[in-house]
């Protein structure tokens, strides 16, 4: 049975600068990052089709993202493998004081509240204590996702609209401001309404507790399906999307729809 350790020695050996791998001794963490966060997407799309297999299979290579990024820390002596399970061992201890020591949590809520009142206090015992409430949201996370996290920390403040009708007050609010650019043709401002737009629709998503970025990967998925029905469908006919005519193409859409439904 193999361990983590042999995943560790692994790694190393791949990066020994005498008999090591030649692609991997010329990475470093920029140029690895963009594999890890492919790495945790296959994770989501494996969850998202229920493949066991495959799930146990990407999460192998996400857990070799983690040791990658060690290695090249504990070469610039930075920190090694043991100080990152360290850390996160002390921080899930220490915020949930309900299990590992005798705080009382009566639900889920609270414990959501106790979980930002230690990050709270983390923050300030690092001397953040004075940094915005957004400022540890990372820059790198997906658009959609980094927008529902930003509405969410800042209605903690009580900025926010009172119920589901403010953001959706908005949407309308944004389109209308969006067909004005666009009767313009100022591209830069059509670029910041439809930014604009979209900030409204991840808020809408917030107020009635959808995830905005799983929405819109399950319209992809839903939209992949059925453009390939209607590729099948045309090559049955001996025809193809490129030749069919677009009122073809829309009666077979309309099929698809109604064998998802």
């Amino acid at each position: 049975m193999s361990d983590i350790s042999e995943l560790v020695e692994i790694m190393a050996r791949l990066r020994d600068p005498r008999a090591g791998c030649p692609w991997d001794l010329e990475q470093d963490f920029q140029s690895i990052a963009p594999y890890t966060i492919e790495e945790a997407y296959e994770v989501a799309d494996a969850i998202a089709r229920g493949e066991m297999s495959d799930l146990c299979e990407e999460l192998g290579d996400l857990l070799f993202q983690v040791v990658y990024h060690t290695q090249l820390a504990q070469e610039q002596g930075a920190f090694a493998l043991d100080q990152v399970i360290a850390g996160i061992c002390r921080k899930l201890v220490s915020r949930h004081p309900h299990v590992f020591a005798q705080e009382d949590i009566a639900d889920a809520k609270a414990q959501a509240l106790a979980w930002d009142a230690h990050k709270a206090r983390e923050k300030a015992a690092k001397g953040l204590g004075d940094a915005s409430i957004l400022a540890d949201i990372p820059i790198g996370l997906p658009a959609l996702t980094r927008a529902a996290k930003l509405g969410r920390r800042a209605s903690k403040t009580g900025f926010d609209w009172p119920d589901a009708q403010g953001p959706r007050d908005k949407i309308s609010e944004e389109l209308d401001e969006l067909d004005r650019e666009i009767a313009v043709g100022d591209k830069q401002r059509m670029h910041a309404e439809v930014g604009d737009l979209l900030f409204a629709v991840v808020n809408l998503c917030r107020h009635h507790e959808l995830d905005p970025e799983a929405a819109l990967r399950d319209s992809n998925g839903r939209f992949q399906r059925r453009f390939e029905y209607v590729e099948h469908a045309l090559a049955s006919e001996g025809s193809s999307a490129g030749e069919a005519s677009l009122e073809r193409m829309d009666a077979l859409w309309e099929q698809a729809k109604q064998l998802g439904r």
